[in-house]
C-alpha cells in the first residue's frame, strides 16, 4: 500500500499553524521555565505542551507512524524503520523566552530514513518553509530556486562565537581564520531557522559542533531539495537517531570550507 504524501502534508501544515496559534496565545500568559542539561538549556510549559498537541494529533491521524520528539513524549526510537515524524515543538527556546522571535517549529518526516517531508516554521513572521522529497522547497507558497555556488570572500556564514574559542571538538584557529576571510558572520541561535535561511539564500552556510536530530531534521530535507549539502564536520551522513555536528552549505562553498578550514 502506497503512502498518501500529500494528505500527510497537508495534516502537518494544518496542524503547524494550529501550533503557531496556540503559542501566539502563550505570549499573553506566564511561562513556565525549568532548565535541562545547563542553564543555557531551558524548556518551557508551552514547548511541552506544543509537543503533545502534535503527539496526539498524529496518533489519533496516523496510528502507524512513530514520533521522535525534543521533550519526551513521543516513542523510544532505536530505529528509523517505517513513518517517523521528528519534532522540536519550539526551536530556539532561549529566544522564546527572552526576545520573543527567532525561534521556530521545526518537524521532519522520514520513511525509512529517508527525508520525505520537511517544515520549519517562523511563527513570529508567519513565514512556513517546507518541502517534499523531489518536489521542491517552498517558503509560503513561493518556490524557492535552487542554490547557486558562491566564493569565500562573498560568503554570510552562521556560526556560535564559542566555537572560535578554545573547545575540545574543532581547532578553533581554523574557525577563526574563517571568520577573518568571509564576508560576514551571524547567530540567530535556532538551528532550524538558520537552516532555512540557507535554502532561502539569506546565509551561505551553517556550523555547529553538536545538534540533536530534532534540531535539524525540517531543515535538512528543505535544505537538500533546493541542492544545499548538509553532513556533519567529516563530511559524512548526519546521525538521525543521535547528537550530530552539523555542517550546511551551498554547494562548492562546502568542499572548500571542508578542505580549507575545518580540521579535527
Amino acid at each position: 500500500m502506497s503512502t498518501n504524501w500529500e494528505h500527510i502534508d497537508k495534516c502537518a501544515k494544518e496542524w503547524i499553524k494550529e501550533a503557531g496559534e496556540r503559542i501566539h496565545q502563550a505570549f499573553r500568559k506566564t511561562l513556565t521555565i525549568e532548565t535541562k542539561s545547563s542553564r543555557s538549556d531551558l524548556v518551557t510549559n508551552v514547548d511541552k505542551e506544543v509537543e503533545q498537541f502534535f503527539i496526539e494529533r498524529i496518533r489519533q491521524t496516523f496510528p502507524s507512524h512513530r514520533v521522535l520528539g525534543e521533550e519526551g513524549f513521543g516513542d523510544c526510537i532505536s530505529a528509523l524503520d517505517g513513518i517517523v515524524w521528528i519534532i522540536d515543538p519550539i526551536d530556539g527556546t532561549m529566544n522564546f523566552i527572552h526576545q520573543r522571535r527567532n525561534f521556530a517549529i521545526s518537524i521532519g518526516i522520514f520513511a525509512d530514513g529517508i527525508g520525505m517531508l520537511g517544515y520549519v516554521y517562523d511563527v513570529v513572521h508567519d513565514e512556513l518553509y517546507y518541502a517534499q522529497k523531489g518536489k521542491g522547497a517552498f517558503l509560503n507558497d513561493q518556490p524557492l530556486p535552487v542554490l547557486q555556488s558562491v566564493s569565500i570572500p562573498e560568503a554570510i556564514i552562521c556560526l556560535n562565537a564559542s566555537w572560535i574559542i578554545e573547545n575540545k571538538q574543532v581547532d578553533p584557529k581554523q574557525l577563526a581564520r574563517l571568520v577573518q576571510e568571509v564576508r560576514g558572520t551571524r547567530s540567530y541561535g535556532s538551528a532550524a531557522l538558520e537552516m532555512a535561511y540557507i535554502a532561502a539564500g539569506r546565509l551561505d552556510a551553517y556550523l555547529t559542533m553538536r545538534l540533536s536530530p530534532w534540531d535539524f531534521a525540517g531543515g535538512l530535507v528543505i535544505v537538500k531539495e533546493v541542492g544545499g549539502l548538509v553532513t556533519n564536520m567529516d563530511g559524512e551522513p548526519l546521525d538521525l537517531l543521535g547528537p550530530s555536528s552539523v555542517f550546511v552549505s551551498k554547494p562548492g562553498l562546502h568542499r572548500e570550507i571542508l578542505q580549507q578550514y575545518i580540521r579535527k
